[in-house]
């Protein structure tokens, strides 16, 4: 179960922009990601290259955590993500991250979203 200081150490992480990094050091090795009802993505080595990959496609990207929630195991992150493409269009996501803790790294989570908010 992670402590309210151990979220807000990795909310601190992504706000900072280490993306990657969080990833690195706050999700267990078999961790899986889930966007929306997409099957899920699956090992931590994955997830980082997919998160470097989809950084690499905007020229930055500013977070914000509008609100966390912890329940024993369960934590609940509402995200705000501002991505800027090469070209200087920004684009606001907002996002709910539903995630289970295995003591004090994630071990899954799932993104719900309105998907439309990323189209061009």
């Amino acid at each position: 179960m992670p402590s309210r200081v151990r979220l807000d150490e990795f909310i601190a992480a992504v706000v900072s922009g280490d993306h990657a990094g969080a990833i690195e050091r706050y999700y267990t090795e078999d961790a899986s990601m889930q966007e929306n009802a997409a099957p899920p993505r699956v090992g931590r080595d994955v997830l980082v290259a997919h998160e470097r990959a989809a950084l690499a496609r905007v020229k930055s990207v500013t977070s914000t955590c509008v609100a966390s929630i912890v329940e024993g195991d369960r934590v609940a992150i509402n995200w705000v993500f501002v991505f800027t493409d090469h070209v200087g269009k920004t684009t606001r996501f907002d996002e709910i991250a539903w995630q289970e803790w295995r003591g004090d790294r994630i071990f899954r989570e799932r993104f719900f979203y309105d998907p439309s908010t990323l189209k061009a």
